[in-house]
């Protein structure tokens, strides 16, 4: 527990997306609370606003009317219209992130992605749905970026929800140091845990990291005692290769072979995310997975005793 009062008071969390009624992050209807800073670039992120741990300008360029205030507002002359008629370019490596450009723009074609909340704001926004997570099943589930990149907050945002009876639930990656996971795990009521490439090079090369920290971690949750769903991200030539897969399949086996797994069909989107960040998307040239590839998928856990569901 937290030693005191005044010491749960003083946290703040970084924040970038409180999403209520969340059906895709854990069991019934869900408050998601999306944090921001992850230690992994995946390539495939869904949420690149989230990487970065400080707040970033975004820019929709569907939205700007080109009036010119966020030029005229930013100090740091980081901003200038598109030549070619849509939009605007934001030099990053001279904007500071500081956030007078959005407050100016008059149509949200620019926005602020992250900001500090105290516990108690957080807190009170995700207890207003108590209702529906009682009725459902429900619950707070914490996401991002990577939450255990600021445990303190998560834990006592989850001491908080279990005081009350609102069960929480980590959507994690897992790679965090195992006092980060131990200090969230003690409030924690099920974990969503993803587990990608098997391959460490595989993994360097397509998240960022390669992969023994996560495992070591979600081999030590797999034996907690805590609920715990496996989450496989399917990226066609990336996790989705069948020699990954049986891998992922073998782990979970030997570990606990009652742990469930979620199978997450590959989806695009972040795309217009990392527009929105200028971040550069390298996997283009990737489309949905065929029925046929998701049966096959399903019939590689179901071979090794394990339940498999493609959600």
């Amino acid at each position: 527990m937290m030693s005191n009062e005044e010491d749960s008071g003083n946290l703040r969390g970084r924040i970038f997306n409180i999403q209520r009624y969340s059906t895709e992050d854990g069991p019934g209807i869900r408050s998601t609370v999306f944090l921001k800073g992850c230690p992994l670039t995946c390539l495939w992120c869904a949420n690149p606003e989230s990487q970065k741990s400080y707040p970033q300008v975004g820019h929709r360029d569907a939205l700007c009317k080109q009036c010119g205030n966020c030029m005229a507002a930013c100090t740091e002359k980081a901003i200038s219209f598109n030549p070619d008629g849509k939009g605007i370019v934001i030099d990053r490596n001279l904007c500071n992130n500081c956030g007078e450009c959005t407050r100016v723009c008059t149509e949200g074609a620019l926005t602020m992605h992250g900001k500090d909340y105290t516990l108690e704001e957080v807190f009170e926004e995700v207890k207003r749905d108590e209702m529906f997570y009682r009725n459902t099943g429900g619950g707070v589930t914490c996401s991002g970026g990577e939450p255990l990149a600021q445990p303190a907050f998560v834990a006592a945002l989850f001491e908080r929800c279990r005081q009350v009876g609102i069960p929480t639930a980590l959507d994690t990656t897992g790679h965090a140091s195992r006092s980060a996971l131990e200090q969230v795990l003690a409030y924690t009521d099920l974990f969503l845990f993803d587990l990608k490439c098997m391959d460490s090079a595989d993994s360097l090369a397509s998240v960022g990291q390669s992969n023994e920290l996560m495992l070591e971690n979600a081999e030590h949750v797999m034996q907690s005692g805590v609920p715990i769903i496996i989450r496989v991200p399917l990226i066609p030539g990336i996790t989705e290769k069948t020699e990954n897969l049986q891998k992922i399949a073998a782990f979970v086996k030997r570990v606990n072979p009652e742990t469930p797994i979620n199978v997450l069909p590959y989806h695009r989107l972040g795309v217009s995310k990392f527009r929105m960040m200028d971040m550069t998307y390298k996997l283009d040239d990737l489309g949905p997975i065929p029925q046929e590839r998701l049966d096959q998928i399903a019939e590689i856990f179901d071979s090794h005793g394990l339940v498999c569901e493609i959600v």
